[in-house]
This record gives structure tokens, sequence and C-alpha cells, in this order.
């Protein structure tokens, strides 16, 4: 004979909004989690692009038209990393559990985080602007330079403090899973087409610059 177990309608409605709130906190985890892993992989991206962009400045006059094209690819990049950046600064300091759960980061990287966004976004608009206004514009050309000291300065700090994370990040969503992986977060497919699209509108804005660059030469 089997003998079955009742539950007092307290007991189901307890169950159910357990799990109600089960889901809920998994759902809020799984958004941190996707956010990490699109600020890792366009973090990667651009620790790429931006050591090619380096090599260019230590031949600037011979390589002048790389340097454009690559400072033209990396804008939207840096945009789209911005906000993602941006976003989980501002959930955190709104009090989110699913983002205050996971604690802050270093104070330095705290302290570091908005100067590398104002740094980056001044050696870009300066960088745009002189490839628009030419060599007439040495004030310009000067706030560039100043700009990308400090941005060179904040930046490091910023590469150090996640160097050893930013790789896992980027490969997290391709890399094969494995049974005891915690479950992938959903939407890794609107993860990877953030990143295809700003690399893509990059690439057509740094083929267009092509035209402007002979104000340099």
């Amino acid at each position: 004979m089997t003998e079955g177990v009742s539950l007092s309608p307290g007991d189901t409605t307890s169950g159910v909004t357990n799990g109600k709130a089960a889901g809920t906190v998994a759902d809020r985890s799984a958004g941190v989690d996707g956010n990490a892993r699109l600020t890792g992989t366009l973090g990667a991206v651009l620790l790429v692009l931006l050591a090619v962009e380096g090599v260019t400045i230590l031949r600037i006059h011979q390589l002048i038209s790389a340097h454009v094209f690559v400072g033209m690819l990396v804008v939207p990049p840096v945009l789209a990393k911005t906000g993602s950046t941006v976003y989980r600064f501002a959930r955190y300091y709104l009090d989110d559990p699913s983002y205050t759960s996971k604690g802050p980061p270093m104070l330095l990287l705290r302290l570091a985080g908005p100067v590398v966004v104002a740094t980056s976004c001044a050696v870009l608009a300066t960088g745009v602007g002189l490839l628009v206004t030419g060599r007439g514009t040495p004030l310009l050309l000067e706030a560039h330079k100043a700009s990308f000291i400090l941005w060179f300065a904040v930046m490091t700090v910023h590469v150090l403090g996640h160097i050893l994370e930013t790789p896992a990040l980027a490969i997290a969503d391709w890399r094969k899973h494995r049974g005891g992986d915690a479950p992938r977060p959903p939407g890794r497919a609107a993860r990877a087409t953030v990143t295809a699209v700003s690399l893509g509108v990059g690439l057509v804005l740094a083929v267009l610059s092509l035209g402007w660059i002979g104000n340099w030469h």
C-alpha cells in the first residue's frame, strides 16, 4: 500500500512563492553574468585593437593612415563597452541586489573607472576633431596628446586590474559547457550581436575616414 504525503494549502503556497523567488534571483544573477561577459568580450577586442594603435604611434608619420583607421574602428566598441560598464555601475549604486551581492570592485578601479571613461572620450573626440580640421589646429593637437597621456596612465591601471578575468569572460560564451560549469546565462546571441555590430559600424567609419587622411599627408 502506497502512502501519500498531503500538503496543506499553506505549504503549497509557500513552495510556489519560494520557487518564484528562486527563479527571480537566478534571472537577476544571469543578467549580472551576461553583462560581465559582454564587457569582458568588448574589453578583449579593444585590448587587441588598442595594442595595434599603440604600434602606429611609434612611427606616427609613416603610419598615420593606419593610426586613423584603427582609431575610428575602436569608436563604436568603446561606446558599447562604456555603456555596459555604466549600466553595471548604475545598477550597483542604485542598490540592485543582484549587483550588490557581487560586491564592489577594488577601490582603485572604482576611482579609475570614471577617469577612464572621461579620458577615452577626450582622446576620441580630439582625434576625430583633428581628422576633420587637419593640421591647422595646434591647440586641438596638444589636447589630443595631453588626453592620451592621461588616458594611458589610467588605462594601465584599468587593464592590470582586469587582466586575469577578461580572457575568461571573453571566451565564456564560446567555451564548451562542461558538467561542473554554472549554467550559461541567456543572451549569448545578443551579446555576440552587440560586439559584431559595434565592430561593423567601426569598420564603416574607418573606411570613410580614409577620405579625410589627406589633411595629414
